[in-house]
């Protein structure tokens, strides 16, 4: 199974998906740890080190499929290109496909998250709150099928096991 997270930074996606991975157990695969770790090789900060750490997500993510595993794949995922390289995937590897939205309701507990986080990158700046606005119009406009939890109303665990009941659904 692959399961694409999808929400905007400091949603709590990664602890979600941390979790997940945790429980199923699953492969978990992070795109900020991979943006960090091009940026701290040297590479410049751009649309083409964000891209290739998706792709490398994608290549990680099916090398781990094709070996019977399951995945979690842990990135903002708001642009139609990026959660259609995941349906592309999951065809390709012959297996199932779930997204999962996280959002925060919450918008002043959300703002604080994001702007008081602390994350173990050394190299991948902080978004600002301001540069989400784009983000969640983008997010907003998603039609597809897709499990959404809201942290405002729920801790990580729980929102887990809610998620794998839905799962256990299909």
């Amino acid at each position: 199974m692959l399961i694409a997270m999808a929400g905007l930074p400091g949603s709590g996606k990664s602890a979600i998906a941390s979790e997940l991975a945790r429980r199923l157990p699953a492969t978990h695969l992070a795109v900020d740890e991979l943006e960090d770790a091009m940026l701290r090789a040297g590479l410049r900060n751009s649309y083409e080190v964000g891209l290739a750490a998706y792709l490398g997500a994608e290549a990680l993510a099916e090398a781990n499929l094709l070996t019977g595993a399951h995945v979690v794949v842990d990135a903002v995922n708001d642009h139609p290109y990026a959660r259609g390289q995941w349906f592309q995937l999951a065809e390709r590897a012959a297996v199932p496909l779930a997204f999962v939205e996280v959002l925060c309701s919450d918008v002043e507990l959300h703002r604080q998250r994001l702007e008081h986080r602390q994350r173990p990158f050394t190299a991948l700046p902080e978004p600002t709150w301001e540069s989400l606005l784009p983000r969640r119009a983008a997010l907003e406009q998603w039609g597809d099928d897709r499990i959404r939890v809201d942290t405002a109303n729920g801790n990580p665990a729980a929102l887990a096991t809610r998620i794998l009941e839905r799962l256990a659904q299909h």
